[in-house]
This record gives C-alpha cells, sequence and structure tokens, in this order.
C-alpha cells in the first residue's frame, strides 16, 4: 500500500514540535559536518541530513514513555526522542560529560531515561531490541510502543527477519520503519532487492505494509500515527517503508561523487523536508515565516551552546578506563 500525502492537520503542538526537531537535527548534523570536515578527530559519522521527516514524523506519533532502537545512523532519532544535543556533542568530543561518559562516540548514544535503547551501529540488530522492549509492554501491560528504524540494506539481514516474525507471531506493540535512502553504503537499492518496495515484505508477516514519502512529515506522521494506534491497542506490529535520501556520504570519509551524480543530489534536495514543510505552512497560514525563522535562530543557538560545552568538557580520568566495563562472571 502507498500511503498518499496527509489530510490530517496536525495541533500547533506538534507542528512546533516538527519544525523545531528537524531543524535541531539539521542543524547538529551541518555544523558536526563543518567541523570533522576541518580536522575535528570524532571517529566514523554517519549524518542524518535529508532524513529529518522521517525520525521526526515517527517520534510525533509517539508518547513520551514509548521507545525507539537506531541505527549507525542515529543523531536524528535521538534528537527526534529528546535527547539533548550538549551530551550528544560532548559524546561525539569523547568528553566525560557526554550521554555515554565518552566512550560510545557516534554510533553508541543512548539516553535510557527517555526511552532510546541507544544508536546500535551492528546491521538490523536495533530490530531485535525492539522485539525485547515489545515482549516486556506486553507482558508488563505499560502500554509502551516502540519504533524500530533501519535502513533499506539492513532489510535483507536475516535478523530482520527473525524480528519481523517474531514480532508478528507474538502480535508485539513494535512499528518497523524502514529508512530508505537509496544506496546501502554505496550499492543501489535497485541492484540488491528483487522487490521494488521492501514494504511489501509486510505480508510475508501477516503485518500491514505501507510505503510513504520519507521527505513529507505530515505524511509519516500520519502513517505512524496508524501503526502506533493499531500496536497500542493489541493489533501487533507494522512495516513502514519511508522513501527518503541522505545529503551526504554512508560515512565521514565517503564520497557520494563515486556512485551517484550531482544531478540526482539536486533533484533531491528540491524535494527538502524542511524547505516543504516551511512552504505547506505559510502557505496554509498555520504558522508564520518569522515564527519559523525564530526557531531556526534558537535552534542554531543551542548548536553553538553545544560545541562550547563540548570544548570545555573534561576528558575522562585514566581511572574511567575500566568503569562502566562488563564482562562475565568466571
Amino acid at each position: 500500500m502507498v500511503a498518499t500525502e496527509s489530510r490530517t492537520t496536525p495541533t500547533r503542538d506538534t507542528l512546533l514540535f516538527m519544525y523545531d526537531r528537524m531543524t535541531l537535527i539539521r542543524e547538529f548534523e551541518e555544523r558536526l559536518k563543518k567541523l570533522v570536515d576541518t580536522g575535528l578527530p570524532v571517529g566514523a559519522v554517519h549524518y542524518y541530513s535529508g532524513e529529518e521527516a522521517v525520525a521526526v514524523g515517527v517520534c510525533a506519533a509517539l508518547e513520551p514513555g514509548d521507545w525507539v532502537s537506531s541505527t549507525h545512523r542515529g543523531h536524528g532519532h535521538c534528537i527526534a526522542k529528546g535527547v539533548a544535543v550538549s551530551p550528544m556533542m560532548a559524546e561525539l568530543y569523547g568528553k566525560v560529560t557526554g550521554t555515554n561518559r565518552g566512550k560510545g562516540g557516534s554510533m553508541h548514544i543512548t539516553d535510557i531515561t527517555l526511552g532510546t535503547l541507544g544508536v546500535n551501529p551492528i546491521l538490523g540488530m536495533g530490530t531485535t531490541h525492539a522485539v525485547g522492549a515489545g515482549l516486556a509492554a506486553k507482558v508488563l501491560k505499560n502500554g509502551r510502543v516502540t519504533a524500530s528504524f533501519f535502513g533499506e540494506g539492513a532489510s535483507s539481514i536475516g535478523a530482520v527477519h527473525e524480528s519481523l516474525n517474531l514480532a508478528a507471531i507474538w502480535k508485539l506493540p513494535v512499528v518497523f520503519v524502514c529508512e530508505n535512502n537509496g544506496y546501502a553504503q554505496s550499492t543501489p537499492v535497485e541492484y540488491a532487492l528483487a522487490i521494488e518496495d521492501i514494504a511489501d515484505r509486510a505480508g510475508g508477516y501477516s503485518m500491514p505494509g505501507v510505503v510513504v514519502d520519507g521527505q513529507d512529515v505530515f505524511a509519516v506522521w500520519e502513517v505512524a500515527q496508524a501503526a502506533v494506534k493499531r500496536a497500542r491497542a493489541g493489533g501487533g506490529p507494522s512495516l513502514i517503508e519511508c522513501k527518503t535520501y541522505r545529503y551526504h556520504g554512508h560515512a565521514s570519509s565517503d564520497n557520494p561523487r563515486r556512485y551517484r551524480s550531482a544531478e540526482e543530489e539536486e533533484r533531491a534536495r528540491a524535494r527538502d523536508c524542511i524547505k516543504r514543510f516551511r512552504e505547506q505552512v505559510v502557505a496554509h497560514g498555520l504558522m508564520s515565516a518569522a515564527e519559523l525563522d525564530a526557531i531556526d535562530a534558537r535552534n542554531i543557538a543551542l548548536i553553538d551552546e553545544a560545541v562550547k560545552f563540548a570544548e570545555d568538557s573534561p576528558l575522562p580520568e585514566p581511572f574511567e578506563l575500566m568503569t562502566d566495563v562488563y564482562v562475565p562472571a568466571n
């Protein structure tokens, strides 16, 4: 099933949330890219620029107590779920004030208090954590739903199919969200998959599957709302495929010009999710350009503060080397 443009008007609070989080993610990622490009040694970074509507549209449909499981490209999921940008930036700098006390870096950012099960660098494995969270919610009857993000490359990993199958068998409150950005590292999706729409695989697990324009936050939000409502009511899991696009390479060291053209990137940027949001809400009188500009300015200031916080924070002390490290008992 292919979802059409949203026909439901979000509340003003939801509109504010959407624009605030999309622009905060974009500012965080673009500032980080500038820092990395000029020599900041943060290790491998996978930028989320271009895909903001997916994380924000899904998280706008969740409640504060719900969970998300993430991927190696996880900054956007964390920010959309409410993780503060200052400790995130400090984590990337390897500082003790980071979300993981400077020990995890980009691909391990976690804040359990906000419902993030953790950024997971192992392809597709966030879905297994989502199944665990979904089973816990069912046993505890706490009403929590888990949204599990994964990419089109991970969609062919065995663990993802095992997760889809178990969630369907046990009718777990999980919403599987495939972020199809067109490339698994440098492999085009049409080369790697025998089907056009990954959402069609949902039928093999007797769950709803829907394709949505991942550059339209309103459309993502609408289909996510339906899937979350179904999950919370005991109807079981759903699979949402969001057709999206990453603006930069697979990781900070990747040159995307090796496998895609400048013209392709320009076509994708012409459909930018933030640009489309601004055009729609201003045209319909839902928000003014001045209001949106004020949010932009506030988020630029937040990232300024985050960078300063990270730069001013101390590195972990040597004794921290062996803290928070767990090994099996003999």
